[in-house]
């Protein structure tokens, strides 16, 4: 299968996805060819599930053309995404002797992600990094635009970095291994991108024959939704890197999305499962204020329920939704700002929403 690369073009600090069935197999040749040179030390963080399928082979290729490779696991969950995980990382570290022309590179999810790429922002002020996500979810949001960070007892991701990597490379071939749930999730953040930019990724993941491929993980469907939703959020980050003004239409289901991860506990719902809902919620706030019609959120709705993703809002105590909302990172002067749909494939940014119009959702 043909090679594909997606530049994220952000100046200086410009990188190239390249999405590949295989690439996993040859990761040292691709190394090499983005110029990291032999003998550098690499600290490969993973979780324990995905060294299981990936981790020695993974290593050893590494090591077999002269990279000084450590592999170092981390805690898998959404609750082990935090500065303890984080100050375990830079012992590692120390102990393995990373400097400056070391390099990190993230095997697994989203939380390896994260957790990598902030640790390479602040190991010695800064190393640089590569992402090679496992799940659907990861490669399609997480891995690219250079987001990094960790949870606080407080809020998500309230602690971190804006860093990009070097690199991602995607291999289509790990999703065959990802649980069924978990690849719902990520459908959850493919979705997003039909609604808030692109129609006809929407459309096309409506189509019965292209939802039974994608369900049972035709690598020439795979690549393809995972090819339009890079694509999306590489053209919106290439604008505003750090979420200053239109990057944040990404947030779509977001806000909401978090408070149930928060208020639920995080393990509950999966990150795009809670996306899922929160889009939900967005879309009929939508509604009330005249946005959109009944028939788009009804289409939203079915195509959430179609990759097997929940959008019931569950029972969560009002006050308490307040509170998490206006601890979120995109309140802004006081003003929580919702991102609502005014059409399938176009939303906007409103931060004059009542709270007694979202709060009626939630018993």
């Amino acid at each position: 299968m043909n090679k594909r690369k997606i530049l994220v073009p952000l100046g200086d600090k410009s990188y190239e996805v390249t999405l590949e069935a295989g690439i996993l197999n040859n990761i040292s040749e691709e190394l090499l060819k983005i110029g990291i040179t032999k003998n550098r030390k690499i600290l490969v963080i993973s979780n324990e599930e995905i060294s299981n399928l990936y981790g020695e082979k993974f290593l050893n290729n590494l090591k077999d053309n002269k990279f000084q490779a450590k592999m170092f696991l981390i805690k898998a969950g959404e609750s082990y995404k935090n500065l303890k995980t984080l100050s375990e990382i830079y012992d590692v570290a120390f102990e393995f002797g990373l400097d400056r022309n070391s390099i990190i590179i993230a095997l697994g999810g989203g939380i390896v992600g994260d957790v990598s790429g902030f640790a390479a922002a602040t190991w010695l002020r800064g190393i640089e990094y590569i992402q090679i996500p496992t799940t659907l979810l990861s490669m399609v949001d997480s891995s690219v635009g250079g987001k990094t960070g960790v949870n606080h007892p407080k809020g998500k991701n309230l602690i971190g970095a804006f860093n990009q990597p070097k690199a991602v490379f995607i291999d289509p071939e790990t999703l065959k291994s990802l649980p069924k749930r978990e690849f719902s999730a990520g459908m959850a953040e493919v979705i997003k991108y039909g609604v808030i930019r692109d129609k006809k990724l929407f459309e096309y993941l409506e189509i019965e024959k292209n939802k039974h491929e994608l369900i049972n993980l035709k690598n020439e469907y795979l690549i393809k939704i995972i090819d339009f939703s890079i694509k999306t959020k590489s053209h919106i980050v290439s604008q505003d890197e750090h979420e200053n003004g239109v990057r944040a239409i990404l947030n779509y289901g977001h806000s909401f999305g978090h408070v149930i991860e928060n208020l639920c506990g995080y393990g509950k719902f999966l990150h795009g499962e809670a996306i899922s809902i929160g889009m939900n919620i967005a879309g009929k706030i939508a509604i009330e204020k005249g946005l959109w019609s009944k028939e788009e959120l009804e289409r939203q709705q079915i195509l959430l329920e179609s990759y097997d993703l929940p959008t019931e809002i569950p029972k969560i105590n009002k006050e308490e939704v307040l509170t998490i909302l206006m601890g979120d990172k995109k309140v802004r002067d006081g003003k929580m700002r919702f991102i609502l749909p005014k059409e399938i494939g176009a939303v906007d940014i409103y931060d004059d929403v009542d709270d007694a119009l979202f709060l009626k959702f939630f018993s």
